[in-house]
């Protein structure tokens, strides 16, 4: 099951990408689609339609993305770093210093 979501959540996460960078830019960025569609659209529709593909593809993206998020914890019994035990660490005992021997004169 997880890995059927995965999957899903890494398509749509490409389609994203690829809808993204497709779109016209204002700011003379990155955008690869440029005008017009092949004049099936107008300028205006087709920026209209991208961004209601992009909102949907953002929406199903954040959707997998909570879903897999419970499902990566699903069957375990809900843990917190608050709620663990802070262990100490193991102290070593120093080693004894060898004995020292006078200095003769």
């Amino acid at each position: 099951m997880i890995a059927i979501i995965l999957v899903v959540h890494l398509f749509i996460a490409v389609a994203l990408v690829g809808v993204v960078l497709v779109q016209r830019s204002e700011g003379g960025g990155l955008g690869i689609g440029g005008g017009t569609m092949g004049g099936l659209m107008t300028t205006r529709g087709s920026a209209n339609l991208l961004t209601r593909v992009t909102a949907g593809l953002a929406v199903c993206f954040m959707t997998t993305s909570i879903v897999l998020a419970i499902l990566s914890g699903a069957g375990q019994e809900p843990r917190s770093v608050l709620d663990q035990p802070v262990q100490p660490a193991p102290v070593q005992p120093a080693e004894p210093e060898p004995p020292s021997v006078p200095l003769a004169r």
